[in-house]
């Protein structure tokens, strides 16, 4: 997660000016620092720490040589050590930002993140690069499978990007910790409407207040206002509808504390059964029943009725969209994740690491077929958390599934979104459909290289009752090795994209950097 500072840095060479007697010759401390640099660089960390010891030695004021021993100490797992000196690199020169990005990795690793949450705050408003950096690590930490550090990142990520004067809680002093400024936000009715639903759920059991009347009432003109005929069925924010929900819409009011719990998957089903259909029996489904532990199944649900975090409204017949990086992630969601992983070791393993993790909503209706696409992971893994009592067709609103995988030669756009290009192509292969219905706590483990999409949806009015769906991504589509032999080949050459364009550009700007 640390950056190793570049031999040469020019703050490397240079002293802090102070008042007093005249600084230290730099120039052996700076020696130092480069050779602690090389020796750091071949793994040789206590013989680097013992360099930039001489260089602190040299120059007691030198700040690269105090973050770059901060660094060594926390290779040999001193985190207590790292921290000390990464403090003091920035109390010499407190703009020295590698030194503030290792300290606030290193206290939100050590789960101490409201003490990392001001040095957040000056490198996010810093400006897009240091965004930019936080998503990467959100990327790493999946990739070396830190759940937990990655969750945490993740928390601080949309806190900056969606946060609201509800949420995150005020800092020491009652000021925010970040400066907000979330992305751009386009209007729906779809989402105004389960805004009003879910803020009188949350008003309903007292997580809201009665300040919240007046913005509910706002929401609901708007709604008449943007029911005119002729207005797009998407826009964004004008600034008279800044002013007046600008400060809530599409932002964090409440994120429910959802911990984790002594086991989160039931103890009701086989792994080894689960594992033996996926790997054994092309062309790898595989449905669980009572997939969560009930004390799980009422946790989860609660995150997701309660949770102000679904932002993403750019989907066609009013669902809704949340991912892990704008606010869908609790440490139960994540104990989910892990658990799987080491429940179903040949199937996911230490081999796919969780890549993506999101929620949907659904409202009463969804049109059959509406949503068919493949995903770009190895394993997807599926999961629905509304009770059974509300699906009003006991053989629908669950998942259909072609027995036939998108071709390499596709890019994201086409096995993802053209259904003109994808109900052709299943046509032309004969594809066989699996069917799988609706039932509250039913997972579907399956090749996500598969086409699949939600079936028709006819549930009970109500908020309570609308349709979520939780999907886990492991691995990369690139590098499954369960069905290789499945391949179905495009006879007519697809989209003509690069065999390699299999991922979103979304997915590749926040793939790990080497």
């Amino acid at each position: 997660m640390n950056v190793l500072p570049p031999v040469g840095d020019v703050r490397a060479c240079s002293p802090v000016a102070s008042g007093g007697p005249r600084a230290p010759d730099p120039r052996p401390a700076a020696a130092y620092v480069a050779q602690g640099h090389q020796l750091s660089r071949s793994g040789r960390f206590a013989e680097a720490e013992a360099c930039y010891r001489k260089a602190i030695e040299a120059d007691p004021r030198h700040p690269m040589a105090h973050n770059n021993l901060g660094w060594t100490r926390q290779m040999q797992a001193d985190d207590d050590g790292a921290v000390e000196a990464y403090r003091r690199a920035l109390q010499l020169d407190p703009g020295l930002r590698i030194a503030r990005r290792n300290l606030a990795v290193q206290l939100t690793r050590l789960g101490r993140r409201l003490d990392s949450l001001p040095l957040w705050c000056e490198e996010l408003k810093a400006g897009p690069e240091g965004v930019a950096w936080l998503d990467r690590l959100v990327a790493t930490a999946m990739q070396d499978r830190d759940l937990t550090l990655a969750g945490d990142l993740a928390a601080i990520l949309a806190q900056y990007r969606w946060g609201s004067r509800w949420y995150p809680p005020p800092g020491p002093g009652s000021e925010r910790p970040f400066s907000i400024h979330p992305p751009a936000r386009f209007l729906t009715i779809p989402k105004l409407r389960h805004d009003v639903e879910q803020f009188l759920y949350l008003q309903h059991r007292g997580v809201l207040g009665p300040e919240f009347t007046p913005i509910i009432r706002a929401y609901e003109h708007l709604v008449g206002r943007l029911s005119s005929p002729g207005l797009p069925a998407r826009m964004p924010i004008d600034g008279e509808t800044e002013r007046s929900i600008g400060y809530v819409y599409n932002r964090l009011v409440h994120v429910r504390h959802t911990p984790r719990l002594r086991r989160a998957l039931s103890d009701t089903w086989s792994a080894a059964a689960v594992e033996s259909q996926y790997l054994d029996r092309p062309p790898g489904v595989v449905v669980v029943d009572d997939f969560l532990s009930r004390e799980a199944l009422a946790s989860v649900r609660l995150f997701c009725l309660e949770s102000t975090v679904w932002s993403a409204n750019r989907y066609a017949h009013g669902r809704l969209g949340a991912f892990f990086r704008d606010g869908f992630n609790c440490p139960l969601l994540l104990q989910i994740a892990e658990e799987l992983r080491d429940t179903l070791t040949r199937v996911i393993g230490p081999r796919y690491p969780l890549r993506q993790l999101w929620g949907f909503k659904n409202e009463r209706y969804l049109p059959g077929d509406a949503t068919i696409h493949a995903d770009f992971a190895a394993v997807n893994v599926n999961f629905w958390i509304t009770p059974t009592e509300a699906n009003l067709d006991d053989a629908g609103g669950g998942l259909v599934i072609h027995g036939v995988d998108a071709p390499a030669g596709w890019n994201f756009d086409a096995y993802n979104s053209r259904p003109d290009l994808i109900k052709p192509f299943l046509r032309r292969q004969g594809a066989r459909t699996i069917t799988v219905p609706y039932r509250g706590n039913r997972a579907v483990i399956f090749n996500s290289d598969l086409f699949h999409a939600t079936a028709e949806l006819n549930f009970r009015p109500g908020y309570e009752n609308r349709r979520v769906n939780i999907t886990m991504l492991y691995g990369d589509r690139e590098h499954d090795v369960h069905h290789r032999g499945l391949g179905h080949p495009d006879p007519t050459g697809g989209p003509n994209a690069r065999s390699t364009a299999w991922r979103s550009a979304a997915f590749a700007r926040v793939a790990p950097s080497a």
